[in-house]
């Protein structure tokens, strides 16, 4: 299948186009970026809308800034796209809706296949162990050049869990400003920063005499930009609609 890497040499855009190389399925037939510094092997525009090429899907991995027109390019070309781009605003999330009206459109705070799948068992966990007792609370570890905190994948892994709850708990980030104990419908959320940390994140049920920890430690960012690749495959062909990585996962 033909794909556009949007966001082509940035970090992310760089490694995908690795992995893409050496995978026989699939080939990127062209890229997007403002910074056309990379020997790339395959056209590079510096908006999609001068895009000349025809693909199975796109592959976003770009800044927030780029993702109007990329939502516009891809209704107007009917192309289904993957979008990784993180930060968007609340004018831009009900952009993305409207798009996939019109278009298969694939977003996910996180693009790993291992973080998917633990969303997935912690929804089952969660109906048995918080009905229990069972405390739950998230840690999260990431390297200290990260700006947001909590990350966004600990926020959705809360958001998969709270789902179950009837989003009934509330999330707690900081406990130094208050003397009292922890609330039953709570689910505390914890944020470190330091070195080269690419993401590790810790969902703690805790209950009486005993604790249950689902850990996911990604140890490049690799296991991102496969995640977006298999999206992408998963995208190419479908029609009209708000996919996720759950839906990728099955």
């Amino acid at each position: 299948m033909k794909v556009i890497m949007h966001g082509c040499n940035g970090r992310m855009g760089q490694m995908i186009s690795g992995l893409i190389a050496a995978d026989e399925e699939i080939e990127i037939v062209a890229g997007v970026d403002l910074y056309d510094k990379e020997q790339n092997g395959y056209p590079v525009y510096k908006t999609i809308a001068e895009c000349t090429q025809k693909a199975d899907a796109i592959i976003d991995f770009a800044n927030p800034a780029a993702v109007d027109g990329l939502l516009d390019y891809a209704v107007s070309t009917g192309t289904p796209v993957v979008v990784c781009t993180t930060g968007l605003s609340e004018e831009q999330l009900a952009h993305l809706n409207e798009a996939s009206a019109k278009v298969a459109v694939l977003r996910s705070a996180n693009m790993s296949l291992g973080i998917n799948m633990l969303m997935k068992l912690l929804k089952e966990a969660t109906k048995t162990l918080a009905p229990a007792g069972f405390d739950i609370e998230i840690v999260e570890k990431h390297h200290n050049q990260k700006l947001d905190a909590p990350s966004g994948t600990a926020l959705a892994l809360a958001d998969s869990i709270n789902e179950v709850l009837d989003h009934e708990y509330a999330y707690k980030y900081d406990r130094s400003q208050e003397r009292k104990k922890r609330e039953k419908k709570e689910i505390g959320i914890s944020a470190v920063r330091g070195g080269t940390i690419v993401g590790d994140h810790d969902v703690i049920f805790a209950g009486t005499d005993e604790v249950i920890t689902f850990s996911h430690t990604a140890y490049s960012r690799a296991v991102f930009g496969k995640g977006a690749i298999q999206a992408a495959k998963f995208l190419a062909g479908k029609g009209p609609g708000l996919y996720s990585m759950g839906d990728v996962i099955g």
